[in-house]
């Protein structure tokens, strides 16, 4: 994908330890704000999608390489890109990197799966689904080359 999302944060007393570094969870929440932005972004809300198909992308695997510390008080930018797409799976790649110079500070590889029954308690819970229009050619737009895997 050519165009990433840019999704600013800056890192608060709460998201370090003694030393003033950002504590290593805190990349994964970043990540999950920065993707829910994206898709809204996009007009295409989750909650929308929990609504409308009571469906939802859930996080099937993350890789995360700690690269440089962030530091308090340091404004950040969580970059977040489509990398494939199946029928019922999406994979970003995130980027977190320090505002000020660009400096690469953690790289995220993001698999995600679509799942159906969210909400309704039965025995088809949390099953793989197709992801639903107009969230699929959106996405698809997204994916290197334009097309979908």
């Amino acid at each position: 994908m050519t165009r990433a999302h840019r999704f600013p944060v800056r890192v608060y007393f709460e998201d370090t330890d003694a030393g003033g570094v950002a504590y290593h969870a805190n990349y994964l929440r970043w990540a999950e704000r920065a993707r829910t932005e994206s898709l809204r972004s996009m007009h295409l809300p989750h909650a929308l999608l929990m609504e409308r198909y009571n469906a939802m992308l859930v996080v099937r695997r993350i890789e995360v390489a700690y690269v440089r510390p962030a530091r308090l008080d340091e404004p950040l930018i969580v970059e977040t890109r489509v990398r494939a797409m199946g029928a019922a799976t999406l994979d970003l790649d995130q980027l977190v990197l320090r505002e000020a110079d660009g400096a690469e500070l953690a790289r995220l590889a993001v698999g995600l799966v679509c799942v159906r029954g969210a909400s309704g308690g039965g025995t088809e819970d949390l099953r793989p689904a197709r992801i639903p229009e107009p969230w699929r050619s959106a996405l698809a737009e997204l994916v290197s080359g334009g097309a979908a895997a």
